[in-house]
């Protein structure tokens, strides 16, 4: 089925997939930073606001940073910013379609506060108060699902952190430097390429009429996360995600009771990268399991560079959740209870 381009068509519509296959594109683009009147350089803290696929960027950057970051750097999906929000915080709020009412409010609350306060979106209401407030902005293309526009996200948020002095523009560069090494890895998952030969598609099969689990580690808990939100939107399907080692301290325990004919489908994703103890425990919980829980795969992230890995397993998972919605007969594009919501609330 996944191997005639025909029936890839028919449940693919708006041809999400030629988006995805094309994030390279992303990786290249140049963000222009629109300056505001807001100079301040030197902060305590740092928050990044956002939602949904708006904040996958924001995790990658607290990873990607975690190791140096002389900063506190903290990701809040909701309404409300943290109480020590001041005039030495930097607040980025990041919002695809500019509209996103949680998102909003926390850009009110970041002003309230006279904190220095950046933004990043296609446009809307984000947009258009930052250049009424006279507020530095980032603004990215249009025209992506947000899900699907993590790459774009990320090369803002790494060029207004550079802005405001708080890194300098290697992370920035990695991402374009990866672009081709990308694009050449992407290639293996296009519709042309059978499935024998096609992880994405095999993914999708594995993962049909399943649950997902998926877990990471400390590197790669985002992209859990991204794998859970993917599969969640683009497939229609109900996932889950975790991450080690957490996981060993609660979950754990739980999958203790469940039989092994349970309809779920395993993942660790694992990183040369990562400390070793990780990929001990990952290894040790799949063995201590057997016979309650399926049997995890492993999904070894390639690449040379933490930066690399992450962004081959986030465009992988674009990729395979789409041909699993496909495999469940929907278009992977819509999401039309959350515009229904959306809606219903304003």
């Amino acid at each position: 089925m996944l191997d005639d381009i025909n029936v890839i068509k028919q449940y693919d519509p708006g041809d999400v997939l030629s988006g995805v296959l094309n994030i390279p594109e992303q990786a290249r683009y140049e963000v222009v930073i629109y300056e505001g009147s807001n100079q301040r350089r030197d902060f305590k803290n740092i928050v990044i606001a956002g939602m949904g696929g708006s904040a996958l960027a924001a995790d990658m950057v607290r990873v990607l940073t975690a190791g140096w970051l002389h900063l506190p750097l903290e990701v809040v999906k909701g309404y409300d910013l943290p109480g020590f929000v001041g005039e030495e915080t930097l607040v980025i709020a990041v919002s695809h379609s500019g509209n996103t009412e949680e998102t909003l409010s926390c850009y009110q609350q970041a002003l309230d506060k006279k904190a220095c306060l950046a933004v990043m979106s296609t446009g809307g209401e984000l947009i258009k108060r930052a250049n009424n407030d006279n507020i530095t902005y980032a603004q990215i293309p249009a025209g992506t699902q947000p899900r699907m526009s993590t790459v774009y996200h990320l090369r803002g948020l790494l060029k207004l952190l550079q802005h405001f002095w708080v890194i300098d523009g290697d992370l920035y560069n990695q991402v374009a430097d990866s672009a081709d090494w990308l694009e050449g890895e992407i290639s293996h998952w296009a519709p042309a390429v059978p499935e024998k030969n096609n992880l994405a598609k095999q993914i999708a099969k594995m993962t049909i009429g399943k649950t997902l689990v998926i877990f990471g580690g400390e590197l790669t808990w985002p992209l859990a996360y991204k794998w859970k939100i993917s599969w969640n939107e683009s497939a229609k399907n109900l996932a889950f995600s975790n991450q080690y080692p957490e996981f060993n301290h609660n979950e754990f325990i739980g999958w203790s009771s469940h039989p092994v004919e349970k309809p779920f489908t395993v993942f660790d994703i694992r990183s040369n990268l990562e400390r070793d103890r990780i990929r001990e425990r990952m290894e040790l919980s799949d063995r201590l399991l057997s016979g309650k829980r399926p049997k995890a795969h492993v999904l070894e992230l390639q690449g040379r560079t933490l930066m690399q890995q992450l962004l081959w397993g986030l465009v992988l998972a674009d990729a395979a959740s789409i041909y699993t919605a496909i495999l469940n007969g929907v278009n992977p594009g819509p999401v039309h209870l959350i515009e229904k919501l959306k809606a219903e609330l304003s």
